[in-house]
């Protein structure tokens, strides 16, 4: 089964402060295969990218409206010049928040929901064949669920 992959490069900035950011090259992920979830890796010059992955969801929400907690926090700012989607990130390694450009952002999630739409995630799992493979008796579980002890009715009677 063909599991379509949608990619797109686009270089985010990293913000240092109010006056200072740097740009970070990019790739946004999404797999048919694991419809709930967006991934993003970060080339930051260090010896291996750095990885999230997160809610499809939450970056569809964020890019219309602040959503999110913890970890990841995603909202929309509309400068005078450009608009961007905001995404504080944090883990045990550290903070950052980045800037993405909202119209790359938005134009690669519509990819996304027009290949797999909202609301039909889970038929992609397949789940419900999964679970029907896993649940099917095989012989060897008759063998299994045959009890090698008599019961204790019988045991009783040759008394």
């Amino acid at each position: 089964m063909h599991h379509p992959v949608i990619e797109r490069e686009l270089e985010l900035k990293l913000v240092l402060s109010p006056e200072r950011s740097v740009p970070v090259p990019a790739r946004l992920r999404y797999l048919t295969d694991d419809p709930y979830a967006v991934h993003i890796t970060f080339h930051t010059g260090s010896s291996a990218p750095v990885d999230w992955t997160f809610a499809r969801e939450l970056l569809v929400e964020g890019v219309f409206r602040p959503c999110g907690h913890g970890d990841v926090r995603i909202w929309p700012v509309k400068a005078a010049d450009r608009a961007v989607v905001c995404m504080a990130l944090s883990s045990p390694d550290g903070d950052a928040l980045l800037e993405a450009p909202s119209g790359a952002v938005s134009s690669w999630l519509e990819r996304t929901l027009r290949v797999v739409p909202p609301g039909t995630e889970a038929e992609r799992l397949g789940l419900d064949a999964a679970l029907a493979e896993l649940l099917t008796p095989t012989p060897a579980d008759e063998l299994w669920m045959r009890d090698p002890w008599p019961s204790d009715e019988a045991g009783d009677a040759e008394l």
